[in-house]
């Protein structure tokens, strides 16, 4: 068993949500508080989130592929 994590990035809009919402679909688990930052034109959302999975850990894995 092997825990993943990842960090989604994006406009603080209704794309990142649905981006978020679809990993929760797939299995996976928030992780901490989501963080917000502006880039001088518009708010940037940040979450973390986490899985765990079967098999061992690889750096060729593909994270939005699990």
């Amino acid at each position: 068993m092997m825990k993943l994590y990842r960090l989604l990035t994006g406009p603080d809009d209704s794309a990142f949500c649905l981006r978020v919402s679809e990993a929760l679909n797939k299995g996976w688990a928030l992780h901490g508080a989501p963080t917000l930052t502006f880039n001088g034109e518009r708010v940037i959302a940040g979450q973390a989130i986490v899985k765990d999975v079967d098999g061992e850990f690889s750096a060729d894995l593909r994270l939005g592929e699990l």
